[in-house]
This record gives structure tokens, C-alpha cells and sequence, in this order.
């Protein structure tokens, strides 16, 4: 088990409603989690580890800022071509007696990264991947699937692919504070791009994403740098931890420690549950969290 340090996070303001009651009338049943799969886009740049973020209108329980991700969805459950270690050894890894569903967050997963960036983690083979998934043609597929259309599953069968589960990494499991009224039970993943591919926002629905180096947006995490870009009513003056959950801040800070992809891809992790809990620190509510404080051997810088 990693050694774990508390961390203190500020509460986002669209949640300070559901906290306060939450606090002040004494803790009730949470509402139940919707199951979701988010995958870290991963690649070396000469200034460090670089992830993909977009911006998530509304208040999504995965932050306004995210890495791709949503909720599982019942076609996750269809049959699909599987390339790659098999669910069985997935449920090993993600510390889960249900193969049933370590498979669909790993379907689910590879869906919503598809639905979002156009990334494709798929072949017809173990050797290779889809190619030039930037096309026109991809796009109107990508929109389909979002807008449920078409299911995932189907166009993989049309197109005689396989889902490529060799090419993800099991990362961490993040649940939603009690208190809040929309909650995810989300499993994260890592990903790099396959050759010949590029991520790129969802025609019609995606507003602004982009590649962030990790080591940057850490130094930067006090200022509203990344929210004044983005330019959203709900981002422009916020700071990284007004941006992000606490589960994404955490993931971005190991990636600014972390010697690379490869070196952060490799790092060994023991399936645990993180979940923010509410306390009141000198009058203020906030949220805590027990994070393991060392990634791939170097220690994190506290703050």
C-alpha cells in the first residue's frame, strides 16, 4: 500500500449548497454513483509529460476541466472484438470480483476517448491500429455514437475492428464526495496516441481542449492562467483547483513528477478507492483526500 498524506482541496463553488446541508444536517444516505471510465491521454514533449484536458460545460461531476470521460452505457455490454489482455485479467488489475464490469469500463472507456478526441484504440489486429481517424467520414462516426445513433460496438463489427485493450493502463478509481447530488464512480485509465492519429474536438459539441504540459499547469496552479484561456463564464479567474477535481489535480502533479510516459505508464499501482471526504478546516468547508505522495519513485512535492 502506497503511503498516503492528506491533502486539503477547495470546495467548487457549485457544490457549497449540497456541502452545507450536507454538513449542517447531519450525513445521509449518498445518492447512488453512475459508473463512469476516463481516459489520460499521454505524450513526451521537450518541457515534460504532456495530457490532453477539455472543457466539460455544465457541472460534471468529473470537474470543468477533464480528461476524457463519461458514463458507461448498456451497449458497453455488447459483444465486441477484444484484443488484449482479457477482462478476467482486467478485474485482477482494477481490484474487482465482477469481470462483467471491469469489461464494460474498459469498453466504456475506449467509447467515450473515441467520442471525444477521435483516438481509436482499436485494429484488426494485435500488430496493428486504425489510421487517420481525423477524416470526415470519422467525424460524422464520432458524432453518431455520441448522440446514440449508432453504438459503439456496431461500427467496430462493421469495420471488422477489435478493441485494442492492450493499448490502456490501468490507473486509479475515484468516487464523488457523498454530498453531492450527481456522483460518478469513475476508473481511470492511460492511454498514448496510436501512429498516425491525433485528438480533436467532437463537431458540434466539443468548446475547447488541447495538450497541457503537466509540469507547467503545477506551476501555474495558483494563477488563472488555464481558465482565462479557456474563456468560459464558469472558468475565466478560477485557479487549477477550481478547474479540476481533486482526483485530476492529483493524477496532473504525478505526471510533472513523473520521467516520462513511459516511466509513469510502467509505475506499478495497487487498486484503491480515493473519494474526497467533507471536513471543516477554521470555519471553511472543504474537502480531504488520503493520496499516495510518491509516483515512480520520486516524492511529490507537498503543498
Amino acid at each position: 500500500m502506497p503511503q498516503l498524506a492528506r491533502r486539503l482541496f477547495a470546495l467548487p463553488p457549485e457544490l457549497e449548497g449540497a456541502a452545507r446541508s450536507w454538513f449542517e444536517h447531519g450525513e445521509r444516505t449518498p445518492r447512488a454513483a453512475r459508473l463512469a471510465s476516463s481516459v489520460v491521454l499521454l505524450r513526451d514533449s521537450p518541457t515534460g509529460l504532456e495530457t490532453w484536458l477539455g472543457y466539460r460545460p455544465g457541472s460534471s461531476p468529473l470537474g470543468v476541466l477533464a480528461f476524457p470521460g463519461g458514463s458507461l452505457e448498456a451497449s458497453d455490454d455488447d459483444a465486441v472484438g477484444w484484443l488484449g489482455p482479457s477482462p478476467q485479467h482486467w478485474a485482477e488489475q482494477m481490484g474487482t470480483a465482477d469481470v462483467g464490469l471491469a469489461r464494460r469500463h474498459v469498453v466504456g472507456a475506449i467509447r467515450e476517448l473515441f467520442e471525444e478526441t477521435g483516438v481509436l484504440l482499436a485494429g484488426p489486429d494485435m500488430s496493428n491500429t486504425v489510421e487517420g481517424t481525423s477524416s470526415h467520414e470519422w467525424m460524422k462516426i464520432r458524432v453518431a455514437v455520441a448522440d446514440q445513433e449508432k453504438t459503439f460496438t456496431e461500427l467496430l463489427a462493421k469495420r471488422g475492428l477489435s478493441v485494442r485493450t492492450d493499448l490502456l493502463k490501468p490507473l486509479v478509481n475515484w468516487r464523488s464526495p457523498d454530498f453531492a447530488h450527481r456522483r460518478f464512480d469513475t476508473r481511470y485509465f492511460a492511454a498514448t496516441v496510436p501512429v498516425n492519429q491525433q485528438p480533436s474536438l467532437l463537431e458540434g459539441k466539443g468548446i475547447w481542449g488541447r495538450w497541457v504540459c503537466a509540469t507547467k499547469a503545477i506551476a501555474e496552479r495558483d494563477t488563472t492562467a488555464l481558465g482565462d484561456e479557456v474563456g468560459q463564464e464558469n472558468t475565466v479567474g478560477l485557479t487549477l483547483s477550481q478547474l479540476l477535481v481533486p482526483g485530476s489535480e492529483i493524477m496532473l502533479e504525478k505526471m510533472a513528477a513523473a520521467n516520462g510516459c513511459i516511466a509513469y505508464l510502467s509505475y506499478k499501482r495497487k487498486p484503491h478507492v480515493y473519494q474526497p471526504k467533507l471536513v471543516e478546516e477554521d470555519g471553511k468547508l472543504m474537502l480531504e483526500v488520503e493520496a499516495a505522495k510518491t509516483v515512480a519513485g520520486v516524492p511529490q512535492r507537498e503543498r
